[in-house]
């Protein structure tokens, strides 16, 4: 019971009124093979609902007069939980990771940071890259964007520039994805 409990907050399913919420004099019915019965009391639909032992809910509230449904509410709610849950599986996720670099990088912390990069974009992850510039090194954002062109030669093979360099702040950004092969 709380596993299922559990299952119905995860997933945000919008709730409907059915049976006796149901607060309105008269609702448009459709009855459980999907015929259009017409507008009847409430009450009336109540009773067909009970007849056939399901439930009546209110798909379409805002309507004018709102619109019933005779159906099996659990085996619904089942089927849209169902439902999300495959889209969710079909979905991928794209992480974005950053790597930080200074505008006097040496060439092996160049070349590991690169490296790095490389086995984000094998795993399909997206990779910010960003010079920091503290100080006297505003002056000269040239060098930082001569470091950010030669990290895409060394990535050129795996990804390719989303977003070109770009100052943020103190920052230089630059965005790489995956090349498709």
């Amino acid at each position: 019971m709380r596993v299922r409990i559990f299952l119905w907050r995860c997933l945000e399913i919008k709730e409907l009124q059915i049976n006796e919420e149901i607060r309105d004099k008269e609702v448009r019915l459709v009855d459980e093979k999907g015929n259009q019965v017409g507008v009847v009391n409430v009450d009336r639909a109540l009773d067909m609902a009970e007849a056939s032992k399901l439930d009546l809910v209110n798909v379409a509230p805002n309507a004018k007069p709102p619109v019933c449904k005779i159906m099996d509410y659990g085996k619904y709610r089942y089927e849209l939980i169902k439902k999300e849950k495959e889209a969710k599986k079909k979905q991928k996720v794209i992480n974005i990771k950053e790597l930080r670099l200074t505008p006097n990088i040496e060439t092996h912390d160049l070349n590991t940071k690169a490296n790095r990069a490389i086995d984000f974009l094998k795993s399909g992850d997206r990779v910010k890259v960003a010079v920091r510039f503290r100080g006297r090194e505003m002056g000269h954002t040239d060098i930082g964007r001569e470091v950010l062109d030669k990290f895409v030669e060394l990535v050129s093979e795996y990804g390719v520039v989303d977003k070109k360099p770009k100052m943020e702040g103190k920052n230089m950004i630059m965005f790489l994805s995956a090349k498709d092969e």
